[in-house]
């Protein structure tokens, strides 16, 4: 298949979504095939390739829905910008008290991505540009979220990535890592102590959404000199207002 045609596959696709979603009751073939305007033969094929991955579904009548796993990518996207808006005021407020840089986190694969982030009115100041990425264990929150994982896990994320080191202070030794991990979560908090960029520092606590999950990770980054311990229960506490504001606890 040419790109071209390639294109013009996914362009059908996608009207054929947008007009079930226009459709609360579901629809059938014949109704997709004039309102998309493609050959019923040719919207049976692409509903069909759909439905093999669950992206549509069929009900006894025939007729067509939007199916399971479109409806989890879609809500996962949702959670992810209400994380954003539920925790851009908070982080300003964090930021406001400390003075440093506030970073919102997610996890992508082996990585955590910079989604948000808010910086303070100061010449010194620690820069995480938003759509960044680092690995999972050179970041406080990252160590976090491989501690959510569990042990079998963060062994297989070793084998996968090989721990490369960042600094001389990365924990790039299996054992090192787990005793890390192990610590952090019990204290319901992690320190990046150098471990990503030498000079750097963070404080990392988790989001989590209204089932417990944890969603994201919010962080304080801060040149070594100016970070501080104290911060931590500010830190966790703006984990806290963060995940109450997307229901967390109160269930």
């Amino acid at each position: 298949m040419d790109k071209t045609s390639s294109i013009q596959v996914i362009d059908r696709l996608v009207s054929l979504l947008d007009a079930l979603a226009s459709e609360d009751q579901g629809a059938s073939l014949k109704v997709l095939a004039a309102e998309t305007g493609l050959h019923p033969s040719t919207a049976f094929r692409i509903l069909g390739a759909l439905g093999e991955h669950d992206f549509v579904a069929r009900d006894a009548q025939g007729h067509y829905r939007l199916g399971p796993h479109l409806l989890r990518l879609a809500a996962k996207a949702r959670v992810g910008l209400d994380v954003r808006s539920a925790a851009r005021p908070e982080m300003e407020a964090l930021r406001d008290l400390l003075g440093e840089t506030v970073n919102l986190t997610v996890r992508q694969g082996d990585e955590v991505v910079y989604v948000e982030r808010v910086t303070p009115n100061r010449m010194m100041r620690v820069e995480q540009v938003v759509g960044s990425r680092a690995p999972l264990h050179v970041t406080a929150v990252g160590k976090l979220m491989l501690g959510e994982a569990g042990a079998a896990a963060i062994r297989d994320y070793a084998r996968r990535t090989g721990l490369p080191a960042y600094t001389p202070n990365t924990r790039a030794d299996l054992q090192k890592l787990l005793e890390d991990v192990g610590a952090s979560t019990a204290r319901s908090y992690a320190l990046d102590d150098e471990e990503a960029e030498l000079g750097v520092g963070c404080i990392g606590a988790l989001v989590r959404d209204a089932t417990g999950n944890a969603v994201a990770g919010l962080s304080v980054s801060a040149p070594m000199e100016r970070r501080r311990l104290e911060w931590v229960e500010r830190v966790q506490e703006t984990a806290r207002k963060i995940s109450e504001r997307l229901g967390y606890g109160q269930g």
